[in-house]
C-alpha cells in the first residue's frame, strides 16, 4: 500500500507514519508537513490513502482534500484531527475515514480495512491497464517487449483471466481469418519464450503456466483495471471509459460486453 501523511506537526507526522510502518511493513509510507508539498507529490505520484491534517497553515486539510481528489480521483482520503465538528465536512467530500487524534493503530487499522476504493488487490509488482490502450507495468516501469505480437499475446491471457488457451486459439487471434500453420505455432511458442524471458529478467519467472499446448497467466499475480471492475470496485468503475486494449480489434468483443454491463 501506497500512503500520504500529511500534517503541519513534524512529531505526529512521524507518529502516523510509524504506524502505518507496524501495520502494513512492505507499503511506501510517506510524511509531508505542507499543502503544497502533498499537491506537488501527488502529481508525480500514484497513492491510495492520504491522511490529513486538518489544521494547517498553508491550506487546510479540506481544501487540501478536494486539491488531490481533482489531481487523483479515485485516492482514498482519510482526515486526521482533534476536532470532532470537522466531521459532516469530511464525509461530503466522500472521505473514507475520519480519525481522532492521537489515532491508535487500531483505529488505522479498522479505516484501512474499510476503505471506500479497496486496495488490498494491489500489491503485485505488476500492474495491467486493460482500459484504453492495453499496457504493462512492473514496479511502476513500462516493460518491453521486443516483438508486438509477443505484448498482444500477453494482452490475450489476460483478457482470458487465467482460463487456459490453445495454441490455435492465440494462432486465431493474433493473425485473425488466417489458417493455423505449423509456422504459425512456431511463432507463438516464441512469443511464449519471449514473454517468460521479460518477466524472469524481472524476477517473476511464474507469470504463465503452461501445460502441453495450452498455456494461461496467474490472474491472482497481476494488479488489473479490468480484473478489479469485473470485482465491482468503485474506482475501476470510474476508470473505464468506453475502451478497451483499443488497439487490438479481438477485444471489442469484450468492449461489448463490457459497455453493455455498465
Amino acid at each position: 500500500m501506497k500512503t500520504l501523511i500529511v500534517d503541519d506537526r513534524q512529531l505526529a507526522v512521524n507518529a502516523l507514519v510509524g504506524t502505518l510502518r507496524e501495520i502494513d511493513p512492505a507499503g511506501k509510507h510517506i510524511g509531508l508537513i505542507s499543502s503544497k508539498e502533498a499537491i506537488s507529490y501527488l502529481k508525480e505520484n500514484e497513492v491510495d490513502v492520504c491522511f490529513l491534517d486538518i489544521e494547517m497553515p498553508d491550506m487546510n486539510g479540506l481544501m487540501l482534500a478536494q486539491e488531490l481528489k481533482n489531481i487523483r480521483p479515485n485516492v482514498n482520503l482519510v482526515f486526521v484531527t482533534g476536532h470532532v465538528e470537522y466531521a459532516y465536512d469530511s464525509y461530503k467530500l466522500f472521505a473514507s475515514g475520519y480519525l481522532m487524534k492521537p489515532a491508535s493503530t487500531d483505529d488505522v487499522r479498522n479505516v484501512l480495512d474499510n476503505l471506500r476504493n479497496p486496495v488490498s488487490s494491489r500489491h503485485s509488482r505488476v500492474c495491467v491497464r486493460c482500459f484504453g490502450n492495453f499496457e504493462i507495468f512492473v514496479d511502476d516501469e513500462p516493460l518491453v517487449f521486443h516483438r508486438t505480437k509477443a505484448k498482444e499475446l500477453f494482452a490475450y491471457l489476460v483478457d482470458n483471466k487465467g482460463a487456459f488457451c490453445s495454441t490455435g486459439e492465440l494462432v486465431g487471434a493474433l493473425w485473425e481469418d488466417e489458417e493455423v500453420t505449423d509456422s504459425k505455432l512456431s511463432q507463438i511458442r516464441s512469443f511464449i519464450a519471449e514473454i517468460r524471458k521479460v518477466f524472469e529478467e524481472k524476477n517473476l519467472p511464474d507469470m504463465i503456466i503452461k501445460e502441453y499446448s495450452k498455456m494461461a497467466i496467474r490472474p491472482e499475480k497481476i494488479d488489473c483495471d479490468y480484473y478489479r471492475y469485473l470485482n465491482g470496485e468503485e474506482g475501476a468503475k470510474k476508470s473505464f471509459m468506453g475502451e478497451y486494449m483499443k488497439q487490438y480489434s479481438w477485444a471489442e468483443t469484450r468492449l461489448g460486453e463490457l459497455t453493455m454491463r455498465g
